[in-house]
């Protein structure tokens, strides 16, 4: 009886303890459905709290800190967001990520090959190409936009020229025969002539032995006239015609042909004479020395007149046509401008500097203006009116094109790409398709914009699936286990042969 009694008494304690140890479960439940004050709901919901990367959403942490991909402060998720929205079914999860390595993707949850737990991404946050970013983060980052509008671009050119001779009014003097140079009347460079003006005498016994040729063409053309054979006549007058003509061709005046005539004695020298006003700007003869025909001996170059070639930057080309107004500058005398057009924009680059030459003509009285120097040139452009630009820094340049991010609301952002026009002065640019009016782009920070999103468009490119992929074949040892036993016996023949 007294073990009976032993075990009773050992059977209502083990009841009392359960009863005990449900009634503190039942409780603690209780507690933890409904927080009996506000303080400890407050803990219950610092708790909840989880922060997120702007630049990276699928990295999601339960304590502040850094992003382990970007570095960036750790911003607090939105109302309604993370891992409450995941429970209550407002995010739906696209496949997991690990942290370290956006390519590491799985369909459940689990570790990255470097041991990290992964991460969710969410559809919403996979919008092809265009990413979102926490106001907070946009503010860090320094994220300015600017709307595009319709503005009036205008462009003054200012660069450097350098005065050349003007081409069509340069001569060369040279002999039509082989001779030695008797005399030199023009013997320095910098030297001014005027047509007419002698230049030099040339000895060459060719020379005499054509005049005393066309003496006796003379004569003999003067018998001859009233012969009573035509024939006779008219062959003495051709003779005398193509001596005549042998002359001129060697630079002898008509009038130095009629002193021949008039004196009936040939003159040892031949006198060239400058065609041209100007000044000797290369001489390459001396006196006494021998010369050949063909042989340049001086060059003058009339100075009335001058070109200005101006250095036009690629990018300015564009706003640089010919008939537009130029502004010259000369250094020595600062307050004093000439102005000139261009007539003439040559068509091919100088590779030395990169610029396309702009010629503007001036006149040139009294010689101020001298080859070879430098004078500041500024040329007045046509302003592009009523177009659509943005600020030039909110364009970035690539190799295949050039993109915008777009605002569109609520820390939303969008690439787009677009085609630009002309620069101005103030920093804007021209755009020609791409964008509407009202439109908000980005203005700085835009290049990590890029990069995340061109990150997000690889990582969907390899997610989704390619329709034109063929089914995958079998291998021979797969067809093994689907063949009868005579072929699955040819089949091992094959392979081992």
């Amino acid at each position: 009886m007294k073990t009976v009694a032993t075990f009773k008494g050992l059977l209502l304690i083990v009841a009392l303890i359960a009863a005990l140890a449900g009634g503190y479960m039942l409780g603690t439940m209780r507690h933890a459905d409904h927080p009996a004050a506000s303080g400890q709901m407050g803990e219950s919901a610092e708790a909840k709290t989880q922060y997120t990367c702007g630049m990276h959403p699928f990295v999601i942490s339960d304590e502040p800190g850094t992003c382990p991909i970007c570095g960036m402060n750790l911003t607090p998720l939105k109302s309604g967001g993370g891992a409450a929205a995941v429970a209550t079914g407002e995010r739906k999860i696209k496949y997991w990520q690990a942290p370290m390595d956006p390519t590491y993707i799985r369909n459940e949850p689990g570790k990255s090959p470097m041991g990290m737990d992964l991460v969710p991404v969410y559809e919403e946050a996979q919008s092809g190409g265009g990413i979102q970013i926490d106001p907070v983060t946009a503010q860090n980052m320094g994220v300015r936009t600017e709307p595009v509008t319709r503005r009036t671009l205008s462009r003054t050119i200012r660069t450097v020229g350098l005065i050349a001779y003007e081409e069509p009014r340069q001569y060369s003097v040279n002999s039509k025969i082989d001779g030695w140079v008797e005399r030199l009347h023009v013997n320095q460079e910098g030297q001014h002539v005027k047509k007419g003006q002698p230049l030099l005498e040339l000895y060459s016994p060719e020379l005499v032995a054509a005049q005393q040729e066309y003496l006796l063409a003379l004569q003999s053309s003067k018998k001859l006239a009233e012969s009573p054979f035509p024939e006779i006549a008219d062959g003495a007058k051709r003779l005398l015609d193509a001596s005549r003509t042998r002359l001129k061709y060697w630079d002898i005046s008509a009038k130095q042909i009629d002193t021949l005539e008039q004196t009936g004695q040939p003159r040892k020298t031949l006198t060239l004479y400058s065609s041209q006003s100007g000044v000797v700007t290369m001489k390459k003869v001396i006196e006494g020395m021998r010369v050949m025909a063909g042989e340049e001996l001086l060059q003058i170059s009339d100075l009335s007149r001058v070109w200005i070639n101006a250095d036009i930057y690629e990018y300015e080309l564009p706003w640089v046509k010919v008939g537009q107004t130029a502004r010259i500058e000369l250094p020595f005398g600062p307050g004093k401008a000439l102005e000139g057009k261009i007539t003439f924009l040559y068509p091919y680059l100088q590779n030395e500097s990169r610029t396309v030459k702009a010629r503007i003509e001036l006149p040139n009285p009294g010689l101020e203006l001298k080859p070879d120097m430098y004078a500041n040139v500024q040329i007045t452009t046509k302003a592009v009116e009523n177009v659509l630009a943005i600020p030039v820094n909110a364009v970035l340049n690539s190799g295949k094109g050039q993109t915008v991010f777009v605002a569109l609301g609520e820390g939303k952002f969008e690439p787009r790409t677009v085609s630009t026009g002309v620069s101005d002065e103030g920093g804007l640019v021209e755009v020609t398709s791409g964008l509407n009016e009202d439109d908000i782009v980005v203005v700085s920070a835009q290049f990590m914009f890029d990069s995340e999103s061109k990150l997000r468009e690889a990582i969907q490119k390899m997610l989704e699936p390619k329709a034109d992929i063929a089914p995958e074949k079998k291998s021979s040892m797969d067809d093994l286990f689907d063949e009868n036993p005579k072929q699955k016996q040819e089949k091992i023949e094959d392979l081992f042969k």
